[in-house]
């Protein structure tokens, strides 16, 4: 590429940066403020312009830590090293492109939209000719939009382009292609997170528990895993959205692919819409009353996400219904309604889990000398209460198991049912282990995600099934 031009014109969104500012801001507004799309539809009703300078304002922009494509940034800094000038033109907001120009420190001049005209197309075109002149800069995008700019530059340079953008650029003078890691299917499979699905398969066990393994409810229950994980999966994926600035805040959650930018903000969001209605078009399979439960599952999920989590105590309780919740709808599914036995045992041990996750949390913050801001509405000097609280209630989980093996409904479905009490043994050790290990600041997952890794788990889980299937032979 000739740098004889003195101006380099540089597009923001997908080209500088590895994402959309109009979305970046749309989700940070909407982390804020959940009115925020009301607002948004009314300003869209007046025009684009207006919208972007609406959600400019509405939103907190983190513009250290957004996802800036290196490849171009690196050959901004070569230009601006053999003496060129350098411009970011764009139709971000004007406030917006004013912030990445400011954090990044390598532009002359910066231009974006502003309330009444998008910077866009033949407008930024028209623009550039004003301002630079034509065939007096050399100019940086991504898409279609930018061919009214490359006629009247000097020189073209396309980011990530279509084989047949890049064909179409190749007919201008001086055409250069920049490629960088782009957005990939693995992006958006770790996106969903399917390792998260285990936890899911709490939908079986009224199934197991009533010793009915007929076709029909293997298919059911099959079914009823299906529409959870899908449902699971899309507010992860809403939540993600939500949590932008958050988490590329956190030294582990900014590799997520929302936040490190492999993943495309309008893409994910069509994603998470279209997991729902493939979630509930299940359970619209399974009848009426499952899609009730799966409801409520996915309301208080979402106000889990939004405000719950921020509340101690209330989180904590919140996890342990949902973790239940997916037991009763698994029993819904076929037709077999759960114990109170069985209700009462998830309750008291997914509240332990639910205890041990925040635990973990605060003894992260311990580790890095953070000992001043709360985790989730908790304070540091409350760590030793969460881990009582962890404990306390896996073992009275294990008591409401023992009173079980004691009722007249497991002497009518095991032939041996003493063996059943190696199964409290068992998740005596678990729970110990498994708040010790938290203690300790070994616990940087989700406890049932951590068991899914841990050997020690495994084999606690294997022994469980033994002593089950020792207990029901003749």
């Amino acid at each position: 590429m000739t740098t004889k031009m003195t101006t380099l014109v540089v597009d923001l969104d997908q080209t500088l940066l590895r994402s959309d500012m109009l979305l970046e801001s749309f989700w940070s507004a909407v982390a804020a403020d959940k009115t925020v799309p009301f607002g948004a539809m009314t300003a869209l009703c007046i025009g684009k312009p207006r919208l972007k300078h609406y959600l400019a304002k509405a939103s907190k922009i983190d513009f250290a830590t957004l996802p800036y494509n290196e490849v171009v940034l690196d050959y901004v800094r070569a230009w601006r090293s053999k003496g060129g000038r350098t411009a970011l033109v764009t139709a971000t907001n004007q406030k917006l492109a004013e912030g990445v120009a400011t954090h990044l420190a390598v532009f002359d001049d910066v231009y974006g939209s502003d309330e009444t005209c998008n910077l866009k197309g033949e407008i930024k075109a028209e623009f550039l000719r004003c301002q630079y002149g034509e065939n007096n800069f050399v100019y940086i995008g991504d898409s279609k939009h930018d061919l009214p700019v490359w006629k009247i530059a000097a020189g073209s340079v396309t980011v990530n382009a279509s084989p047949k953008l890049r064909r179409q650029t190749d007919g201008l003078s001086n055409a250069e292609h920049l490629r960088s890691s782009r957005h990939c299917m693995t992006a958006y499979l770790r996106l969903i997170r399917p390792h998260q699905w285990s936890k899911n398969l709490l939908v079986f066990l009224p199934m197991l528990a009533a010793h009915d393994y007929s076709v029909d409810n293997l298919i059911h229950a099959f079914a009823s895993l299906l529409a959870f994980c899908a449902v699971a999966s899309s507010v992860y994926v809403t939540n993600d959205l939500l949590d932008l600035t958050a988490d590329r805040a956190h030294p582990r959650k900014c590799n997520r692919p929302l936040a490190n930018g492999s993943a495309d903000l309008a893409v994910s969001a069509w994603l998470a819409l279209g997991l729902l209605v493939v979630g509930f078009a299940f359970a619209f399979i399974l009848g009426a009353g499952f899609c009730g439960v799966l409801a409520v599952y996915y309301i208080i999920t979402a106000l889990y996400s939004l405000y719950l989590k921020h509340i101690a105590v209330v989180d904590i309780s919140v996890l342990a219904t949902l973790y239940t919740l997916r037991v009763l709808a698994g029993g819904v599914a076929v037709e077999t309604l759960p114990s109170i036995w069985l209700l009462t045992f998830s309750l008291f041990f997914f509240f332990a889990l639910a205890a041990v996750k925040r635990l973990g949390e605060l003894v992260d913050r311990r580790e890095n000398d953070d000992q001043g801001s709360k985790v989730r509405g908790y304070l540091m000097t409350d760590l030793p209460l969460v881990s009582n609280i962890a404990v306390s209630s896996g073992y009275v989980s294990v008591l409401v198991l023992a009173l079980y093996i004691n009722s007249e409904a497991v002497a009518r479905l095991y032939n041996t049912p003493i063996l059943l009490y190696g199964q409290c043994m068992i998740l005596f050790y678990w729970i110990t282990r498994i708040a010790l290990i938290t203690h300790r600041g070994g616990m940087h997952d989700d406890p049932i995600i951590f068991a899914t890794k841990d050997k020690a788990s495994w084999l606690s889980f294997a022994l469980i099934l033994a002593f089950f299937g020792l207990a029901v032979l003749p």
